[in-house]
């Protein structure tokens, strides 16, 4: 792997030296327990976001109404924040788990607007359906094929010192952005934004419904989480050397804002959860036969 060429003097760029296994897998600088618990938070998080998908999937299978019960600007912006998320890993020459990772959380996404456009042309069937099945399907083999052609380069480049996790990696310090650092931000800001704003008609759905039924908890519950264990691993994290933790912050902002912002509105959305669920139980009761005294 590309940060297995570091070698020892790399790794003496550690202050403090570093684990040892972190360094080997992630290339990434742990110097004391807040490190290696922000590396901790950091993969249970993505653990978190990878499996959050798969109890809708199973879902949308038993109900067969997740066309009904999804919006589909929810599900398009989750995909337009995924796809700047990808997109800036590349740009940003992410280590190889975060590009993976990224990779992974797009083809969760087409496969979610796989199902809904399904459930929605196997009930209402339209001349659209095949073109664009046809169109997911080409998206999702380039998604699967762009990361495999991008490591075909025979040349490995050292990289220059240990990096963070997060999609914006800065060098340390606090000089101004570079142009490489101001369009890693300004696509970082765009997905947070794409984020937050897939919410709000998921947000309106329900209330139109004045349901949740068809939608798994487990999706929203999941994904708070994951950005709870984001956010933390991100505040836990030491700055780089010679950086300040208020520049630190800074080059982190859209991230963090996204995260608690994407929280906030999840906890909304759970609130309908408990809201409307009850109702329909109320509702279920009163529909029950009297039983005979």
């Amino acid at each position: 792997m590309v940060w297995r060429t570091l070698g020892a003097s790399n790794f003496s760029t550690c202050p403090n030296g570093s684990v040892q296994w972190i360094w080997d897998v992630f290339g990434e600088c742990a110097q004391d327990g807040w490190d290696e618990a922000s590396v901790g938070l950091g993969l249970v998080s993505i653990l978190c976001f990878a499996a959050s998908t798969f109890p809708q999937y199973i879902k949308a299978c038993k109900t067969g109404n997740m066309d009904q019960a999804l919006s589909l600007w929810f599900l398009l912006g989750w995909i337009g924040g995924d796809s700047c998320n990808l997109i800036g890993s590349f740009l940003a020459d992410q280590l190889p788990l975060q590009t993976y990772t990224a990779v992974y959380y797009v083809l969760a996404d087409l496969m979610m607007l796989t199902l809904y456009f399904h459930y929605k042309f196997k009930k209402r069937p339209s001349p659209l359906s095949a073109p664009i099945n046809s169109v997911l399907l080409f998206i999702l083999g380039t998604v699967c094929i762009t990361p495999l052609l991008s490591g075909t380069d025979p040349v490995a480049v050292p990289r220059e010192g240990f990096r963070g996790r997060t999609l914006l990696s800065v060098e340390p310090g606090n000089k101004p952005f570079t142009k490489k650092e101001v369009i890693g931000f300004v696509i970082g800001s765009a997905s947070s934004l794409l984020y937050l704003l897939s919410r709000l008609p998921q947000i309106r759905t329900n209330f139109i419904r004045q349901s949740t039924q068809g939608i798994s908890y487990s999706l929203f519950a999941l994904v708070m989480l994951g950005n709870t264990l984001y956010g933390l691993s991100v505040l836990l994290k030491n700055p780089e050397v010679g950086q300040s933790e208020g520049s630190y912050l800074l080059h982190h902002l859209p991230w963090l804002v996204g995260s608690l912002g994407v929280l906030l509105l999840d906890t909304i959305i759970s609130i309908q959860f408990l809201v409307y669920r009850s109702h329909e139980a109320a509702a279920a009761s009163e529909r029950e036969p009297l039983l005979p005294s």
